[in-house]
């Protein structure tokens, strides 16, 4: 395995007598997009903020290809790129005016490289617009080029998308995906949108009370469950309920002449064979996949991320 381009190593962070965060260790590698979420309040935000520097560490190390933030700040921060909230832009400047201003201040960050990264988040047409004539999306995608002119090997973005129409939101998860993919940089997505986080991120990282719970690919969140919901139309409706109970003792729930039930996926074509040969008539199987946000609910104990 390569080196990480984000290591976190049993970070802590304490204010007064509270423990805020309680030890995380994780790792994130480049091209890889990952997902950090949780419930309000889990420590989120503080995390990141101890990621960028904006907040000193109680306890353990950030390292970011190798350098500590703790003893080398400068060669560690360099290789990040953050928007942290919301990107401020001058309004009264253009676009490219605001990539210019902020160019000046890293070194080395030529006019070949400026143009890069607008044509990366797809800003060809605005981009000589004036700032506060574009849309949240827009903003957005500027910040994210903002963060990206020094070429860093990890972008951290607190919730991208939110307050985006689900037009933009579309918009940002493909250009960030393009990142990881085209620019092998690793990108870290706070959010609170599971819908996306699923869409558009490889792992997810859960955390609660300041403590990861559960480190996930984001395929094996849904495809670790085996159990399946299952709706079946089918009839007589009565007999198929009863067929189900006798031969595989499963107790559906019976409504609208639909059969609805939980059982492990490998059971459906048995199911449908009894069925059969009961002389039941299928119309229609349908199953559902456990969402990511089935699987996290029961891992959180709670209705509500935030």
């Amino acid at each position: 395995m390569t080196e990480p381009a984000m290591e976190l190593i049993d970070v802590k962070k304490t204010i007064g007598k509270k423990e805020i965060i309680k030890g995380l260790s994780f790792e994130i590698h480049k091209g890889e997009v990952f997902g950090f979420i949780g419930p309000n309040g889990a420590g989120k935000t503080t995390t990141i903020r101890m990621m960028v520097g904006l907040m000193g560490l109680s306890g353990g190390d950030v390292q970011i290809l190798g350098n500590s933030i703790n003893s080398d700040y400068k060669a560690a921060i360099r290789e990040v790129g953050a928007i942290v909230e919301n990107p401020e832009m001058y309004s009264f400047m253009t676009g490219k005016q605001n990539l210019g201003h902020y160019a000046r201040m890293i070194p080395g960050v030529t006019k070949k490289r400026i143009q890069e990264v607008i044509s990366l988040v797809g800003l060809e047409m605005p981009i000589n617009e004036k700032a506060g004539k574009y849309s949240l999306g827009m903003r957005q995608r500027l910040g994210i080029a903002q963060a990206l002119l020094h070429k860093p090997s990890v972008l951290i973005l607190d919730e991208p998308t939110n307050g985006l129409d689900p037009a933009g939101i579309r918009e940002i998860r493909q250009y960030i995906r393009k990142l990881a993919e085209e620019e092998n940089v690793a990108v870290i997505i706070s959010s609170h949108l599971l819908s996306e986080i699923e869409q558009m991120c490889d792992r997810i990282g859960l955390i609660k009370n300041g403590e990861m719970i559960a480190i996930q690919d984001v395929n094996a969140a849904t495809a670790e469950t085996t159990a399946v919901e299952v709706e079946m139309e089918a009839a007589p409706i009565d007999r198929a309920a009863e067929v189900l109970n006798k031969e595989y003792d499963i107790n559906a729930t019976v409504a609208n002449d639909r059969l609805s039930l939980q059982v492990e996926r490998d059971t459906i074509p048995k199911i449908i064979q009894t069925f059969v040969s009961h002389d039941i008539q299928i119309y229609q199987v349908t199953m559902t996949k456990s969402s990511l946000e089935d699987k996290f609910f029961d891992l959180i104990g709670e209705n509500t991320i935030g």
